[in-house]
């Protein structure tokens, strides 16, 4: 695992671009990462937890033009979107009605998509830097804690994981809850 200093960022949007596979800090945990339209390095996320690719991921992002795509905007209403926009960007994560831009494997057996778009400098610098929405996955093999630091990427996953972006962690205490985005329920908390 090569570790790419945030000064680098370009670097490691390079790696992702070229199918690569990244760990990166997020608001809590760091997270494991890659293009979401290239099976085969998702494949090699869900290898590496040693989890079912049919639970399916979020998507983080700079902005809210890099998950507009994401969205089937027809099936949500304006004042939802516009509440949703409100809490972004920021620690919040949000299940919407996928549009077709979606890869299945994205999306596992669910027929929404998970979005963020962080407020987390590092997370965001990335996202900025490779141009789209990233997956977003804690980094960790299935049933284990999510790595918190490099050592502890190190330990899990040690040569099998391409790069690791060497930038703090945000301040949240545990991973972002995430809500259906047209009914407000708690999918995960």
């Amino acid at each position: 695992m090569r570790r790419i200093a945030l000064a680098d960022v370009a670097l490691a949007a390079a790696r992702l671009r070229e199918g690569g596979v990244l760990a990166y800090p997020t608001e809590a945990v760091f997270g494991l990462g890659c293009d979401p339209h290239d099976r085969a390095a998702f494949e090699r996320i869900f290898a590496l937890k040693g989890r079912p690719s049919s639970l399916g991921v979020l998507l983080i992002a700079a902005d809210f033009d890099q998950v507009r795509p994401y969205i089937d905007v027809g099936a949500v209403p304006a004042q939802v979107l516009e509440d949703v926009r409100q809490s972004w960007p920021g620690p919040h994560t949000w299940v919407f009605p996928r549009s077709g831009d979606v890869p299945d494997w994205v999306a596992g057996g669910h027929a929404g998509i998970a979005l963020r778009v962080t407020a987390h400098a590092p997370s965001a610098a990335l996202c900025q830097a490779f141009g789209g929405p990233l997956v977003s996955t804690s980094a960790n093999p299935h049933g284990q804690p999510p790595a918190r630091d490099l050592a502890t990427l190190e330990h899990y996953f040690g040569d099998r994981l391409d790069d690791a972006l060497d930038a703090p962690l945000g301040d949240q205490s545990r991973p972002t809850t995430i809500r259906d985005a047209l009914t407000g329920a708690i999918i995960r908390a």
